[in-house]
């Protein structure tokens, strides 16, 4: 019978962004309390003692991150790995060289594969003008392997009414509730991933998922595969049992992946997210949005995006956003658009 001193092999506090293992690459959260929206979507507050194209400091509870006008990420360019946005609250205003654009949010998840290589915009439009725009995601990089990294971009978007759910009730009568973005649980299967995602195979053993436990809720994390990474991020909060240990809030559990362990939830609940999978085990060399094998595959990605710009920008901004009255859509590279269900 395994114990919580062997299932638990390291605690760490959270920082920015999330120290995460293969075949992850890194995890942003963004917990911003927007003010009201001034009619051109972005804050109707001053900006005043902000580093206006670098302003992460967090002052009065929000950031503009690289926007000069809307808060967000204006056009930067990927290429090597997938970015996973899990999208709790507010809204992404997404463009990108391939001539795509989406307006998502409220529990909607955008997957998309840089592969051989995309420049896009994250913008966070604050569309209400009377009333606060929180905005909460997680942004999760995830590795493609060699083969991969060179393969054609591709998006695709999880609506959140379809993002399948997994509900579990303990003893007590209490609720866990699972947000299956990637990886089965139990009979819970997800979405498909991006056909050359490394979590499109299903030895890959890749699972992401957000949880929510009820006050005093307990829930057990099923075995999953020996040799896969799997790590808890415990964000929300005052107090968290993974097996018999105490967990201090803001912290992340690594656990040995093939032993089930149950997790419980302190006086006020606890949220949670899990990534997990088997490592991809190539070298990583990063320099910014470049993830590649080698530093010579870094040099040749520089040369590309500075002799193609990988497609170009289509956009007459660096920061587009879509109409105030825009609802949650997808409009794709080959012109087919999509509504948010519901």
């Amino acid at each position: 019978m395994s114990t919580a001193d062997d299932i638990i092999l390291a605690i760490k506090p959270l920082g920015f962004p999330w120290e995460t293992l293969d075949p992850f690459l890194f995890c942003a959260y963004h917990d911003d309390h927007y003010p009201a929206g001034d009619g051109r979507m972005g804050p109707a507050a001053s900006l005043a003692g902000r580093e206006i194209g670098m302003d992460f400091a967090g002052k009065d509870g929000w950031r503009m991150y690289h926007g000069q006008t809307v808060p967000g990420f204006p056009q930067h360019p990927h290429r090597g790995f997938e970015t996973v946005t899990v999208a709790r609250q507010g809204l992404i205003d997404h463009s990108d060289s391939l001539g795509a654009t989406a307006r998502y949010g409220a529990g909607d998840v955008q997957w998309l594969t840089a592969g051989k290589g995309i420049v896009h915009a994250e913008m966070f439009p604050l569309i209400n003008g009377g009333q606060p725009n929180p905005l909460e995601l997680f942004q999760i990089w995830l590795n493609l392997p060699a083969r991969d990294k060179m393969v054609d971009p591709y998006f695709s978007m999880l609506w959140n009414p379809v993002v399948p759910r997994h509900a579990h009730t303990d003893d007590d009568g209490r609720q866990t509730r699972v947000t299956v973005v990637a990886g089965a649980l139990g009979p819970t299967a997800p979405l498909a991933a991006p056909p050359n995602s490394w979590a499109a195979r299903a030895e890959s053993d890749v699972a992401i998922w957000t949880i929510k436990m009820d006050p005093g809720a307990r829930f057990t994390l099923p075995a999953a595969i020996r040799g896969s990474n799997r790590v808890v991020y415990f964000f929300r909060g005052a107090a968290l049992k993974v097996g018999e240990r105490d967990i201090a809030p803001r912290h992340s559990v690594r656990l040995r992946a093939n032993a089930a362990v149950t997790l419980q939830a302190g006086s006020d609940g606890a949220e949670l997210l899990l990534l997990q999978g088997r490592p991809i085990g190539e070298p990583v060399v990063q320099y910014g949005p470049f993830v590649m094998n080698t530093p010579a595959e870094i040099q040749r990605a520089f040369a590309d995006y500075q002799r193609t710009q990988f497609g170009g920008w289509p956009w007459p901004k660096d920061e587009p956003v879509h109409a105030l009255e825009d609802g949650r859509f997808a409009q794709h590279a080959d012109g087919r658009v999509a509504r948010a269900p519901g």
